[in-house]
């Protein structure tokens, strides 16, 4: 939407359902809220990654923006979650290079289409997980552009910003490996 009328706005700032939209280069970009099964994984695995995060002198933050430093308030998107140095993070969220964004796709949702985006801005790595088969998909960051992480012979690839192995297993669920630990994430409630 590129110029939506202020009552609009102003009726998404008083309902709170503002804090979903982006701006992609000017461009005002209204994203529904996350549906429960999207937000429960997101806050399981928000849960699983922050001690992990936090032991490597990183913050977490779940919904925040991920700006381009340059453009002020005129290009960021909102990952799921965010892992980033103290020097990116800011009281807005997060300014330029995240060492892990992670994105569950939803059906009709823009997650492949915010990857230059990530990339410019430096996010080192990018995860995307489908929200009702737990599929997943790793992009690191080499040069200016994302390469696809191969999985290795069990399936899981390895998130090196927090050191863990991450794997889609029946049910569905993910399984996450790390130096002294493992737990499994499920869609049950």
């Amino acid at each position: 939407m590129l110029e939506a009328p202020e009552a609009l706005l102003e009726e998404r700032r008083r309902l709170g359902l503002d804090v979903f939209d982006e701006m992609w280069e000017g461009v005002l970009h209204m994203v529904p809220a996350p549906s429960g099964p999207h937000q429960r994984l997101a806050l399981k695995l928000g849960a699983a990654f922050l001690p992990l995060a936090e032991a490597r002198g990183m913050v977490i933050s779940q919904d925040t923006g991920l700006y381009r430093p340059e453009a002020g308030v005129l290009d960021y998107r909102v990952p799921d979650l965010i892992i980033a140095r103290t020097t990116s993070a800011s009281d807005r969220g997060v300014e330029g290079r995240a060492e892990l964004a992670v994105e569950i796709r939803s059906p009709g949702d823009e997650t492949y289409a915010k990857l230059s985006f990530y990339a410019e801005v430096g996010v080192q790595e990018l995860l995307v997980v489908d929200r009702d088969t737990y599929a997943l998909e790793l992009f690191v960051l080499r040069g200016a552009t994302f390469l696809a992480a191969l999985p290795d012979a069990e399936g899981a690839v390895l998130l090196g910003s927090v050191g863990v192995s991450l794997a889609t297993v029946a049910g569905p669920a993910l399984r996450l490996a790390w130096d002294g630990g493992t737990t499994e994430i499920t869609g049950r409630i």
